[in-house]
Order: C-alpha cells, then structure tokens, then sequence
C-alpha cells in the first residue's frame, strides 16, 4: 500500500499551495484519500518533474478502479482459494450457515465471494472499513496467501 510520505517524495517540496493545500505532505494525503487529483499540483507539469509525475500517473492509475472503502482485489494475484471469504466477519454475521460454518454463501449478503476462481466484491457498503470512521478490519487482508486484496 502506498503511504503519503511516497508520494510526498514525489511531489516538488515547495509548499506553494497553488493545489490549494498548505503543504505538499497535505496534497499527498487528499491525493491517497481520492479527494484531489495530481494535475491540481501544476508545478509537476515543469519537465524537470517528469519522470515524478509519471510515477505518480502510475501509482493511482493502480489504485484507480478501487470500491468506496479502498479494496482492491488484483485479479492476476488471486487464485479463488476462499480465504477472505470465510474470514470477513460482516460475511459471517450475514451468512451463518454458509460462510459462517466454512462452507461458501448462501445468500446474497456478502461482501467477498468467489466467481470463477477469483474474488470478487459484492455489497461494499457494508464492509466494516466503509465510511468514515470505519473500523480498521483486515482480516481479509491478513488471511490472504497471494496478497491479491489491498486498501488503499
């Protein structure tokens, strides 16, 4: 996951607030919240940021197709083993007889699922991480062998 002090190395370091933020580290963050975009920092438009502003071009095109709540499932990483499905505590609480006993769902409610090998996210309003002040759940995350799943 990419922290704001990566992209605050990238950024020019001026503090020169034409992104309308105080500082550069402030611009990193609402860029990684998805609040702002890196075309509003101009001075990154100079050539002599290039190469910075294509790898940061680069990082949030990665981050691009991200749900509301910053999950990321890399499809070319996940092999469908089941995993996060059964470990998600909101897929447990909406399907104790299926995902709840280690079995797959049996309804609709889920928030992670497996079609055709691979997870997909379904019902992401009601992940835990979803909102503000969501709780900082990562169990998906952590029982993931690939480390195909990722918030950001």
């Amino acid at each position: 996951m990419t922290s704001p002090m990566e992209i605050y190395q990238l950024l020019p370091k001026t503090n020169c607030k034409i992104c309308g933020e105080a500082t550069c580290m402030a611009f990193a963050v609402k860029l990684l919240r998805r609040e702002g975009k890196v075309e509003e920092c101009t001075p990154l438009l100079d050539t002599k940021y290039e190469n910075n502003l294509k790898k940061l071009n680069e990082i949030f095109s990665e981050i691009e197709g991200a749900e509301e709540t910053g999950l990321i499932v890399h499809d070319e990483l996940c092999f469908g083993c089941g995993n996060c499905v059964v470990a998600c505590p909101v897929n447990v609480a909406n399907d104790p007889y299926g995902v709840g006993i280690g079995k797959g769902p049996t309804n609709e409610k889920v928030i992670l699922k497996v079609v055709n090998k691979t997870v997909v996210p379904f019902n992401i309003e009601t992940c835990r991480r979803f909102g503000k002040g969501g709780i900082l759940c990562d169990a998906c995350i952590v029982t993931c062998p690939s480390k195909a799943i990722e918030f950001v």
